[in-house]
């Protein structure tokens, strides 16, 4: 694998966690320790919780939180113009701060993530030292300092060639990030849109910063954030992309945009502890596979950071990737198992890359922008417009197009309360398929029959939802069939409306769409007389 970052490195732990031997190459000796993503989104978090890693991220955002607290006081004592006090958090859209009062934490779709549903402010870093961590538990080999320079594809395995020597390995995937050698190297098609801003963020010790604001700010130069910790800020100049990517990021550079975006001359910068440029490139491969080599997290598809999509849809690339590779690496993948990765993925990709551009549209210094800005605004002071930006910016809309009427089925599996006082999460943590039994249904046992080793069954109730008749959660945490209690009211409908079908015998959400639902991601059962 090239990349150990943390699409890398998450996806590598996945594969431990079926048995899978696994290399990860990454070509810097450290974590990079350059600001990046401040958040995680639901679907990350869950799958953190699942994993059994929600207690080290609970801890990380309470630093975190900390040093929001700090950033305030310090403000205060200097005798800023402006400190306003953040908002409970609900994120924003091209920096129009979503009020966290304004939520319908009642809708649905908040309900089902757990413990997960807490945890949210975890950067990048932090979060990469704790993979880190647990890929060395796990026996995970990461090579670092060492760059991936080439490698030759055929029918039964990779050759990749290293700084360090050459190996032979089954296969390749790409993490290497936006400017993927590997996507390069295996002629990945890479289509998109160019790129029309420079974006500039970083973490400095700087003075003069009274008159700057806090939070988002429009001015006819452009965008800039100031905050949420001392010494953070953000500035987008939409005079076309940087004449250098390459180059360091200056003090005198930043201090210089800071000024012209701001219009505060007062402004110094000292020191930069880190800092990066992003444009809003916005590209995407089409197939994520290229027989035995392909692409996870920015490495199949880049965009710009607004929203802070980038890191959450690499681990969604990563959670749904692993299992299916495993499996294929095993021999007991079914037919096709591995192409439902793109087919799953891409559509995912494809709505961040446009919800970015529809930011970048919103950010630009003209009136037309502004016009549609105030109007974005006035809409998100409403719970029915903050819901529904909340939620897609959670990522708790996501779900995958997979056979079966129920509305569970193509989500993330919600995180029931079981009888004996666990939760579903809890079962995961060996990223194995389960099934659950929760109205002790023998032609559901019946159907999990010859799957043992690939899908564990838990016979237990769940007096939260007692209409649910058993659900059947693959390794990702996706719900691959649901069923409802025949004659029980039907379960909680979807965003789109649409009320659980009958769950009949020869229906998709009866035994026969189970045995499908089985064969489909775990292949054939195995003879019971053999």
């Amino acid at each position: 694998m090239a990349g150990g970052g943390p699409v890398g490195l998450m996806l590598a732990c996945e594969l431990a966690l079926a048995e899978v031997p696994v290399v990860v190459l990454e070509r810097l000796t450290e974590v990079d320790t350059t600001i990046k993503a401040g958040a995680i989104n639901t679907p990350s978090a869950e799958a953190f919780y699942r994993r059994g890693l929600l207690p080290e991220l609970v801890e990380v955002q309470r630093t975190v939180l900390g040093r929001f607290s700090s950033f305030l006081s310090q403000r205060q004592a200097a005798g800023a113009s402006v400190v306003r006090q953040p908002p409970k958090f609900a994120g924003h859209f091209a920096g129009i701060m979503l009020r966290g009062d304004l939520l319908d934490e009642a809708d649905p779709d908040f309900e089902a993530a757990g413990p997960a549903a807490d945890v949210g402010l975890v950067p990048q870093e932090p979060l990469e030292r704790l993979l880190a961590a647990r890929a060395a538990e796990l026996g995970v080999e990461v090579r670092r300092g060492v760059t991936l320079t080439g490698f030759d594809a055929d029918e039964d395995g990779v050759r990749v060639h290293t700084s360090q020597g050459t190996l032979r390995t089954g296969w390749l995937v790409g993490c290497d990030g936006g400017r993927s050698t590997v996507r390069r190297l295996a002629g990945f098609p890479f289509p998109g849109t160019a790129p029309g801003i420079t974006g500039r963020q970083a973490l400095v010790e700087m003075t003069g910063t009274e008159a700057l604001g806090t939070g988002w700010n429009w001015t006819e130069h452009g965008t800039y954030a100031h905050g949420p910790v001392p010494g953070r800020f953000l500035t987008v100049e939409f005079d076309g992309p940087p004449a250098d990517r390459e180059a360091p990021v200056t003090a005198q550079e930043l201090e210089a945009s800071l000024r012209r975006v701001s219009g505060v001359d007062e402004v110094r910068v000292h020191k930069v502890i880190s800092a990066t440029r992003f444009t809003d490139n916005a590209r995407q491969v089409p197939d994520y596979r290229a027989g035995r080599v392909l692409l996870a997290g920015d490495a199949a598809h880049v965009h710009s950071p607004f929203g802070g999509q980038g890191l959450n849809l690499g681990i969604g690339d990563a959670m749904n990737l692993g299992w299916k590779l495993a499996a294929t690496v095993r021999g007991r993948a079914p037919e096709g198992l591995l192409d439902t990765y793109t087919a799953e993925r891409h559509p995912i990709g494809a709505w961040v890359l446009d919800w970015t551009r529809a930011q970048v549209a919103l950010m630009r210094p003209e009136s037309h922008a502004g016009a549609l800005r105030r109007i974005i605004a006035e809409l998100t002071g409403t719970v029915t417009a903050t819901t529904f930006f909340a939620k897609k910016i959670s990522g708790v809309w996501q779900r995958y197009d997979l056979p079966g009427d129920h509305p569970l089925t193509g989500r993330s599996a919600p995180d029931l309360e079981l009888s004996d006082g666990s939760r579903l999460g809890d079962h995961l943590r060996d990223g194995q398929a389960l099934l659950l039994d929760l109205a002790d249904d023998a032609e559901l046992r019946k159907c999990a029959a010859g799957y043992g080793g690939r899908v564990r069954l838990l016979t237990t109730g769940c007096p939260q939802r007692p209409e649910l008749a058993g659900l059947l959660v693959r390794p990702d945490g996706c719900t691959a069939w649901a069923a409802d209690v025949p004659g029980a009211p039907a379960s909680t409908v979807d965003a789109g409306g649409t009320a659980s079908a009958p769950n009949g015998p020869d229906g998709p959400d009866g035994p026969d769409g189970l045995a499908a639902a089985l064969r489909r991601w775990f292949g054939s059962p195995a003879d019971p007389t053999g």
